[in-house]
């Protein structure tokens, strides 16, 4: 299934979940925002939302600094 990540395409394993999809990356959850189809995913829904062909995906990792 192809999917953009961060305005990129994919080809991803069917049906993963937002959190599969994290672990799929590389990503941590820790200090991570993700957006399905321009709509945030609540971190207490990454084991039910699952990743449909076509989404647009947007992964935001939270960066300290200064």
């Amino acid at each position: 299934m192809k999917a953009s990540i961060n305005g990129r395409v994919h080809e991803l394993p069917d049906r993963l979940t937002v959190r599969e999809l994290l672990e799929h990356v590389g990503s941590r959850l820790a200090g991570v925002a993700v957006a399905r189809n321009d709509r945030v995913v609540r971190r207490g829904d990454y084991d039910a939302a699952r990743i449909e062909e076509g989404d647009r995906i947007e992964i935001i990792q939270a960066v300290a600094g200064g």
